[in-house]
């Protein structure tokens, strides 16, 4: 089994009251080339912005080389 640099588990995010991310997964393994593509309003920017740290999930998880991401400031 290939060792995963990324994971995303049930990863769900706001802005305001509208959901934006609705329980999202998935993960990205070590020498994976990765495309996140989606029509317009899908979340793709969401989903970078929350893996980044410029949006705060709502719930789930984010896992970078295994150390959780969510709850750091």
């Amino acid at each position: 089994m290939a060792e995963s640099i990324l994971e995303v588990k049930d990863l769900s995010v706001y802005y305001g009251v509208i959901q934006a991310l609705k329980g999202i997964s998935f993960h990205v393994d070590k020498g994976e080339i990765v495309a996140l593509i989606g029509a317009n309003g899908a979340g793709k920017t969401t989903t970078l912005h929350t893996l980044s740290g410029l949006l705060k999930a709502y719930s789930g998880e984010i896992k970078y080389k295994g150390q959780e991401l969510t709850k750091i400031p």
